[in-house]
């Protein structure tokens, strides 16, 4: 009996035992098979991920740039969403590749997130930090029922299977899907047995995409304060007033009290080496830019005024020549070659030059808030120390601070490295520009240059001969030079009409002749006081100096008026030896009529008026082709009568003259006054 009762506890505990066994080899494999499912769950969501994704660029978008719909914003829609697509791609095969290895998938697993944190962070917090520009985009496309009418039709042509309503179904699945990893590595870690090396590993694969999502989290926040702050406002004064109020001014002065504070050095500055060095070098670059774009904006000042001179469009009078291969040298440059540059530089420097100043705005600003944020934080941080606790809006206050220098400190070296790398390849690009301009004028300049007749001359020899053209030119001009001083008469006007002479006459009888001039070009008084005179007239001298004590500026009487002319355009007017007997005949015959009594007879003889022979002639210092009926031809030397030294407009540029009996207008800087009598030795340049 002992034994049958010893026998009954033994019994039950080996059933408990089996039952235990039992229990524990059930829980392991339904934590086996959740697993499985876990990681099935994994792949599978993955692969139908991809899928959309796939459709959503290849199907969606590339329907809507066909349309080319005005207003439609693909780039802010979509943002970086290929790069997105192409680790998804890498990272799904890499999943798939872990079903064959069995023991060893959930290690594989975990590494392989390991392995794709750092893309899926870099591209998932881009994405993530645009997409509510994105829904507002789309909300705004709801609002307009062409766009919306044209959305609609691309999603039920292109997806018509998945019944979207709108863009967003699509747009929201990255943020979803990056926020749904540690979810599923978390599912397949709850059925992984502890203290296993799969556990272990999973659990750093949960935590290391756990970091990730916060990490996008902050990137996002960052980007809102950076939003907010880095806009350029242009507001006026009265803006500016509106704003002010009682908080922005009590703030406002507690900065500047601070900032005086770090100036006077009554508080010490909070010193943060490694931003410090980022802002030094960012405003290097942006001084950089500023300076470039003033120097590219003045080059190209001066290339417009360097295009507006036409001097190809001149007529010659030569029909072939170095002349003309010179001119249409100039022509092709200026008509092509020049324009051609101005476009590549404004394409290829001025426009991104533009965009690169308009870039460095944003930073700039966020530069500057850094500042003011940083004052109120220093501000706050003193009296935490003192009170122990701070409001909640002191709280963001600080928070806000922290942000943008952590923005700052992170995308700070980056953008200067960017910028200077566009810098560099802005001054290269600059530099070609130039070397091309070079080498197509020089091009162009050998092209004309072998049609001359010395264009195949070697260089000694050519400069052989440039030497010895200009020593013969040289020689010859030396000696007309010197027959012209010796020979050539004093500048002696045109005979004068009976009116001009008359008011010599006058100046004469007031001044004397040795006070008289002529004026060699037109004058337009510009001043009070001033005279306006044509070319031509004589006047006489009162002062070779004006009120303050100008010599440049001589007083004249011009037969009326009186006033001040420039002093350069005057030369002295010498009265012919002819002509001198004629005004004292007329100046006898003016005093004979005023003293004819009413008594003296009709029949009177009258007093002889000694006849006027000019003592020089006006003759064509140079050939002249007419080009118009109203132009008369001359030939140089040939003899002409000026009978109105201006045309029909009152223009001096045209002299109205007889030749030949034929009348017509020349150019009057053809014409020269010589002596009747050519003295020998001197002769006419032809």
């Amino acid at each position: 009996m002992a034994s049958t009762h010893a026998e009954e506890p033994l019994a039950e505990d080996t059933a408990d035992h089996d039952a235990h066994i039992y229990e524990e080899v059930m829980l392991c494999e339904r934590m086996e098979h959740s697993q499985r499912l876990a990681v099935e769950e994994l792949i599978t969501t993955e692969a139908s991920y991809v899928h959309n994704l796939q459709l959503c660029l290849s199907d969606i978008r590339a329907h809507l740039q066909k349309k080319q719909l005005p207003g439609l914003d693909l780039e802010g829609l979509f943002s970086n969403i290929d790069d997105i697509l192409h680790v998804s791609r890498r990272f799904l095969r890499g999943l798939q590749d872990t079903a064959t290895q069995e023991h060893e998938q959930l290690l594989s697993i975990s590494t392989l997130f390991q392995e794709f944190k750092e893309e899926m962070e870099m591209v998932y917090k881009i994405y993530c930090a645009s997409y509510e520009h994105a829904l507002l985009l789309v909300e705004s496309y709801r609002k307009d029922p062409r766009l919306q009418e044209e959305i609609m039709d691309t999603l039920t042509t292109t997806v018509p299977h998945t019944s979207a309503s709108d863009l967003s179904f699509f747009l929201v699945m990255p943020v979803q899907r990056v926020t749904k990893y540690p979810l599923l590595l978390g599912k397949i870690l709850e059925n992984t047995p502890a203290g296993t090396s799969n556990h272990a590993a999973l659990a750093a694969a949960v935590r290391a995409m756990t970091q990730v999502n916060a990490n996008i989290n902050e990137y996002k926040r960052r980007q809102e304060v950076a939003t907010k702050y880095n806009k350029a406002e242009q507001l006026t004064l009265r803006d500016r007033f509106a704003r002010l109020n009682t908080h922005s001014i009590a703030k406002k002065t507690t900065r500047l009290s601070r900032l005086l504070m770090h100036e006077a050095g009554i508080v010490a500055k909070t010193e943060d080496k490694e931003y410090d060095d980022l802002e030094e070098k960012f405003q290097s670059v942006a001084s950089s830019v500023a300076a470039l774009k003033e120097n590219v904006a003045s080059y190209l000042k001066h290339l417009e005024a360097f295009l507006l001179p036409t001097p190809h469009k001149c007529e010659l009078q030569m029909e072939e020549g170095p002349a003309q291969q010179y001119r249409r040298l100039a022509e092709h440059l200026h008509c092509a070659v020049f324009p051609e540059f101005r476009r590549r530089l404004d394409r290829l420097v001025w426009q991104p030059l533009c965009s690169l100043a308009e870039m460095l705005v944003g930073p700039q600003q966020l530069v500057k808030k850094r500042l003011d944020k940083l004052l109120d934080y220093e501000e706050i941080q003193e009296r935490k120390s003192e009170t122990g606790s701070v409001t909640y809006d002191e709280e963001a206050a600080m928070n806000t601070y922290l942000a943008i220098n952590a923005l700052l400190v992170a995308e700070l070296p980056r953008f200067n490295q960017v910028a200077m790398q566009l810098l560099g390849q802005l001054l290269g690009s600059f530099c070609v520009l130039q070397q091309d301009l070079a080498a197509e004028v020089l091009h162009e300049a050998k092209k004309e240059l072998e049609q001359m007749p010395h264009g195949h001359m070697l260089l000694p020899a050519f400069w052989r001969m440039v030497e010895d053209t200009l020593q013969q030119s040289g020689v010859q001009l030396h000696t007309f030079i010197q027959a012209f001083e010796t020979v050539t008469p004093s500048p002696v006007p045109q005979p004068l009409n009976p009116a001009e002479e008359r008011k010599v006459l006058s100046l004469v009888s007031k001044h004397g002749p040795d006070k008289l001039y002529q004026v060699t070009s037109n004058i337009s008084g510009s001043k009070d006081m001033d005279l306006t005179l044509q070319r031509g007239q004589i006047v006489a001298l009162l002062q070779s100096v004006d009120t303050k004590g100008n010599k440049g500026r001589w007083l004249v009487d011009a037969g009326g008026p009186r006033g001040f002319v420039p002093a350069a355009k005057l030369q002295p007017y010498c009265l012919g030896q002819s002509q001198q007997p004629r005004m004292q005949m007329s100046a006898l015959e003016s005093g004979t009529e005023r003293r004819r009594h009413s008594y003296v007879s009709p029949e009177a003889p009258k007093p002889q008026v000694a006849t006027f022979t000019p003592a020089f002639q006006v003759v064509a210092g140079f050939s002249f082709t007419a080009r118009s009926p109203q132009e008369l031809s001359l030939q140089a030397g040939q003899p002409v009568v000026v009978l109105e030294p201006h045309d029909k407009k009152g223009s001096t540029e045209w002299s109205l003259v007889e030749a030949n009996g034929q009348r017509g207008y020349v150019p009057s800087s053809y014409l020269l006054t010589v002596p009747v009598q050519e003295p020998v030795g001197w002769s006419l340049p032809v």
